[in-house]
């Protein structure tokens, strides 16, 4: 199998690193050859946050290339336009509807580019936007907004949802299981 690529994007906090693990969890119990790189940006301060997944038969480098996608999460609208570049020509976008701020725009110095996944549409690129929040609120936690997006994803594998859903029993810590469970089912549910 040639090697897939994964990059997961967000802002600081939002969960991205437990997403990465989970996913990297799951393809490595299918038996796939698995690196996970975490590239920080200044998550303290709000700034970017992105992870790479890569999995085949074998992988040999844990960075993903520019034009290498085949899927990029991203946990605000901004980073899936920040990040297209990095997207194969038929690869898929899952972004949740979430804006946050960039410094630039809590200074004043810009304004927010409101319209950015109409204009990724326009230009062909598949974009399956979802508002991970409100369904994140739905299942009990706003900080859930990571597990619903793995959901999301999920629907793209051809991997049964009772393996996604095992992982996250793993990696989540007891009292945040139900929460996530139910996240997961509502993103991967949602139309």
């Amino acid at each position: 199998m040639e090697t897939k690529n994964v990059m997961i994007v967000g802002v600081g906090g939002q969960g991205s690193l437990l997403a990465s693990k989970i996913l990297g969890a799951l393809l490595t119990g299918e038996g796939f050859d698995v690196k996970v790189s975490e590239v920080h940006g200044m998550s303290q301060r709000g700034g970017s946050v992105v992870t790479y997944v890569r999995f085949g038969d074998k992988v040999y480098s844990p960075v993903v290339s520019d034009g290498e996608a085949d899927f990029i999460v991203s946990f605000e609208t901004l980073e899936a336009a920040r990040y297209v570049g990095c997207l194969k020509k038929d690869g898929k976008i899952v972004v949740n509807t979430q804006t946050i701020d960039p410094m630039p725009v809590i200074t004043g110095a810009a304004e927010y580019p409101y319209g950015v996944l109409r204009e990724l549409k326009d230009k062909g690129v598949f974009v399956d936007d979802i508002d991970a929040l409100s369904l994140a609120e739905q299942a009990g936690s706003a900080k859930a907004v990571n597990i619903v997006l793995m959901g999301r994803l999920s629907k793209y594998f051809d991997i049964p949802k009772e393996k996604w859903e095992a992982v996250i029993k793993q990696l989540v810590k007891p009292q945040f299981t139900d929460i996530n469970l139910k996240a997961f089912e509502l993103g991967r549910d949602e139309r």
